[in-house]
Parts: structure tokens; sequence; C-alpha cells
């Protein structure tokens, strides 16, 4: 065997010694009879019939793939319409579509950040403040940008403003998760909005896990704080989790977004999202529009979840969206909880080194919009075997 592939083993080796090998477990199309604690669904409509309609209905009608860049062909009506609606229910200026959320915070931050900074310095120019708990899109999108990145303590919007008072940039753009994927936990919203503007700075918010959750209507969570429409915050988001697809957006003002269709490299290369996805989240919205209660009762069972976890002595955390976080220490410890609950008919997340700091390992759960009271008894009884292990 050739030396790299030896080094690839030996790398391998390692992380299967310190409890961080993963693997790919297809699933069936029922999810093989467990009940789901552990995807994205939030709202429980990715087996929704409206939703796979409306995608067959896209297939047929602009067939399976959109053919092209966005700034070539791979821009329909079918997006046009998607960019419309999804900023009409978010409450912002405009919207650009991308082909994953996880684009889109790349393009996003390292757009902005090579803009702001000017033609003479570009994003060197420019300051990005970032959270500690932030997702690895917006840590990858800081490390592409090019700028100086300062990470800020989990949640603490005074830490951001004294490093925004501070700077010696003349741009700055601080980003933060608005709910983190892990613990549940919503960010300081208003108090990140307000330091922003206070010291000049562009608030860049993910939204990835608040959209269809959070706020009214599930419109946000900015728009529970009432921030929406304002000009110098920048909202991403997915479509992939509350809305039950696949793509991600950009919701923001006229300059952001022609920012971006100008310069976004994660935008002008790639190609445009699938006619059958964009199709499947204007049904999506749809729905929640129609269902304006589906992320009151995600939140709603999530906390149930989080309830139940701390009755039987396990350390949850209180979400405020729809995912919660039990947190049990080493990754070994997380895996064989994680099977526990599947041979109680369970699947949970389980999340390791380096999706969480080391010795956090935990169950990610998701309180699904559509949970019933037998899903929820089910799911106490699986805790409450991974907490009798833990005693055993």
């Amino acid at each position: 065997m050739s030396q790299p592939l030896e080094q690839l083993r030996a790398a391998a080796a390692a992380r299967t010694g310190a409890g961080v090998r993963r693997t790919l477990v297809p699933r069936g199309p029922d999810g093989d009879g467990l009940i789901d604690l552990a995807s994205n669904d939030y709202l429980g409509l990715a087996a929704d019939k409206r939703l796979a309609a409306a995608a067959a209905d896209a297939a047929v009608r602009w067939g399976a793939g959109s053919t092209g860049s966005r700034l070539v062909t791979g821009t329909t009506a079918l997006h046009a319409r998607l960019e419309d609606r999804l900023a009409a229910f978010g409450g912002a200026p405009g919207a650009l579509v991308f082909s994953s959320g996880y684009l889109a915070n790349l393009a996003t931050v390292t757009a902005l950040a090579g803009a702001l900074g000017g033609p003479a310095s570009g994003a060197a120019g420019v300051l990005i403040v970032s959270d500690a708990g932030n997702h690895a899109s917006l840590i990858d999108a800081c490390r592409l940008a090019r700028a100086r990145v300062v990470v800020t303590p989990h949640r603490d919007a005074d830490a951001v403003r004294q490093v925004l008072a501070g700077r010696e940039e003349a741009a700055a753009i601080v980003v933060s998760d608005a709910v983190f994927s892990v613990d549940g936990a919503l960010a300081p919203v208003a108090a990140l909005h307000a330091a922003a503007r206070e010291y000049g700075a562009l608030l860049v918010l993910d939204e990835a896990h608040s959209f269809g959750v959070v706020g009214p209507g599930g419109r946000g969570a900015a728009a529970s704080a009432g921030l929406a429409a304002e000009p110098d915050l920048v909202r991403t988001v997915t479509l992939s989790k509350a809305l039950a697809g696949q793509g991600g957006a950009v919701l923001a003002a006229p300059e952001v977004v022609q920012t971006l269709v100008d310069t976004g490299r994660g935008f002008i290369f790639d190609t445009g999202l699938a006619p059958p996805c964009a199709g499947a989240a204007l049904a999506a919205l749809e729905v929640i529009e129609s269902e304006p209660g589906l992320g009151a009762r995600a939140r709603a069972n999530a906390t149930r979840l989080a309830g139940l976890a701390s009755d039987l002595g396990l350390r949850a955390s209180q979400p405020a969206a729809a995912v919660l976080a039990v947190v049990l220490g080493p990754p070994e410890r997380a895996v064989a909880a994680r099977e526990i609950c599947a041979a109680h008919g369970v699947r949970v997340g389980c999340f390791r080194p380096p999706s969480v700091p080391a010795g956090q390992a935990c169950l990610r759960l998701t309180g699904r919009a559509d949970l019933t009271e037998a899903d929820l008894q089910a799911a106490q009884r699986a805790l409450a075997a991974v907490r009798d292990d833990d005693e055993s």
C-alpha cells in the first residue's frame, strides 16, 4: 500500500481509538420502524403528500435539475417565485436562493467581507466577530473570508460589543446562529443587533434552526425580536429543516442580495437549486402559513423531552426551538446510549467531537411537531434505559 494510504489508515485508527469514527447507515423509507427523534424534520413535513406532489409537479414541468448556474440557465420562474415567497413570509426586503444552507453561509460571509473591505484592502480591512458555538458552516465561512476573526464566548453580546468597540478595521460583521444546532439555545438576537448597529457593523444571523419554528407563525428569531426588516440584518435560512426539503436562502436588503449575485462565489459557480426542491419549499411555506401552530407544537415537544430527561437525572439543555441535547461526556458513552435508544425503538442523534467540544458528547433529540403521546412515552423509556445503563 502506498505511503499516503498507510497514513490515512493510521489516522482512521486514531479516530477509532478516540471514539469519533463515523459510519453511514442507510435507512429505509419508513425509517426502519424507529421513532424519529434524530432528524431535522422539525414540523414533520418530509413525508407530507402535499410537498411530495409539489416536488413531482415541478419535476414534470421544469425537469429534474436546474441545468446550470443561477446566472446562466439555472434560474427559473419557480426560483423567482420562491424568493418572493420567502421574503414575504420572513418579512425581509429580499431573498436569494442557494442549493444549500451551508453554501448560503459560505457565500454570504465571504462576499460581504470582500465587498465591505473596499477595493484597496478587501477582506483584510474587515473584522468578523463569531460566537464560539456557531455552526461549522459559519466557522468555515469565517476561515475562507480572509478577514481578521475574533471568537467571542457563547451567547455573550457584551463581549461582542467590547470587540467591536476596540477594532481598528473600518468595517465589521457579527455572525451568530439564531438557535444553536446542538443544545437549541436562543442567541441574544436583539442585543447582538443593537451592538452591531451601535458600531456600524452588519449582523449575519443563521436562522437554520429557528425558521419555521420560532417567532410568529414560525417566521424566525429575527421576526420574534421585531427585527426582520432591518437593513443591517442579514439572515441565512435552510430549506432542509422545518421546510423539509433541500436548499438554502439569504433574506436581506437589496444591496446585500445584489452583492451576492455579483460576487458570491458560492452563488455564481454553483448549479442552481433543482426545481423539485423549489416546488417542495413553496408547498412547505403554504402549509406553515395555513397551520401556524406547527412551530409552537415542535417547541412544546422539545420542552417536554427536556423535562423527561431532566426528571430521570440526565443533563438536558433547555431548548428554545425544536432541538435539545442530553450531555453524556465521553464519546463512547454517547454512542452506547444511541444504541440503547435504538434497541428501545427510538432513533436519536449522537454528537461527538469535533461537532461538540471534548468531554461534551451528547444525544441530540428533536421534538418534532407530529410526535404523539405514545412517541414521547417511548422516548421516556429509552432515556430511562440510558440512565440505568449509566448507573450499572
